[in-house]
């Protein structure tokens, strides 16, 4: 079993030493294998403009990493949070950090930006980041992404055992009792693919945004084994990844087996 742990964080937009202090304090706290933190962890999300976003993003070298390091280190295992990226090409990206006590193991930029966005930040190009660790094979892809089957299936086949999602998902309407739309989403991919997801939400109000306050642990069967709830706070709970290794439903059932690719062409063909 790993154990793994979703942190529900409230960052302040443009307060980048307070979001990080924030953040080190439940990283000091938390006793799991992998903790995960929300989307925009260090920047806070609503941005007024481009060039805000720009003067609060920083490289996967800046020295706030290394307390992230430092927790990975701690606990024996993985760190997973996001923050608004500078790269190397002078882009600002929605990007996630994969983490462990020898480093920043992997940077993965976020494909499908949602709604504003797209006036701050350029859109990744590559696959979700996958990495092994002790813990299992973890993927990574932040937010909107999710809501892509075809991007959550991508993952599945590369191997993924853990799906990391750092979030930020603004409050929407709903029936009584039901849980978000993102949360069912995250259920319906984990059970599709026998994938475990831990989706990081955020909390708090933000230049008028409330935020759903989803954070969630999936289990690889598509159950919702944790949440947190409304406030700050962080869920911890056991899962099986290995069972993830195993996609027959039936002795006739193969999740990922009976797909039928020769017929998904109209999928990517340009309309």
């Amino acid at each position: 079993m790993t154990r793994v742990a979703a942190v529900q964080l409230a960052p302040v937009v443009g307060d980048l030493d307070g979001n990080v202090e924030r953040a080190q304090q439940a990283l000091d706290t938390v006793d799991a294998d992998v903790v995960v933190l929300p989307e925009l962890t260090t920047s806070g999300y609503v941005f007024r403009d481009a060039d805000e976003a720009r003067s609060l993003a920083i490289t996967p070298s800046h020295p706030l990493f290394a307390g992230w390091v430092d927790a990975a280190r701690r606990i024996g295992g993985v760190v997973v949070g996001g923050f608004a990226e500078l790269g190397d090409d002078g882009n600002v990206y929605n990007s996630a950090a994969l983490v462990t006590g020898e480093g920043v193991q992997g940077v993965y930029r976020k494909v499908h930006l949602w709604d504003r966005e797209k006036e701050v930040f350029t859109p990744g190009s590559d696959r979700p980041l996958v990495v092994d660790t002790p813990h299992g094979r973890i993927g990574v892809m932040i937010c909107f992404d999710l809501e892509f089957p075809e991007w959550t299936r991508i993952a599945a086949l590369d191997g993924v055992e853990l799906l990391a999602v750092p979030t930020n998902w603004p409050l929407v309407e709903r029936p009584d009792g039901e849980r978000a739309p993102e949360v069912q989403i995250a259920i319906g991919a984990a059970r599709v693919n026998r994938m475990a997801i831990a989706c990081a939400d955020r909390s708090g109000t933000e230049r008028g945004v409330d935020w759903n306050e989803g954070t969630s642990l999936v289990d690889p069967d598509g159950w919702v084994v944790a949440e947190v709830g409304p406030g700050t706070g962080v869920v911890v709970a056991d899962l099986d990844l290995a069972a993830t290794r195993d996609k027959t439903a039936t002795s006739l059932v193969d999740l990922l087996g009976d797909r039928r690719p020769d017929l998904y062409g109209a999928l990517t063909e340009r309309r």
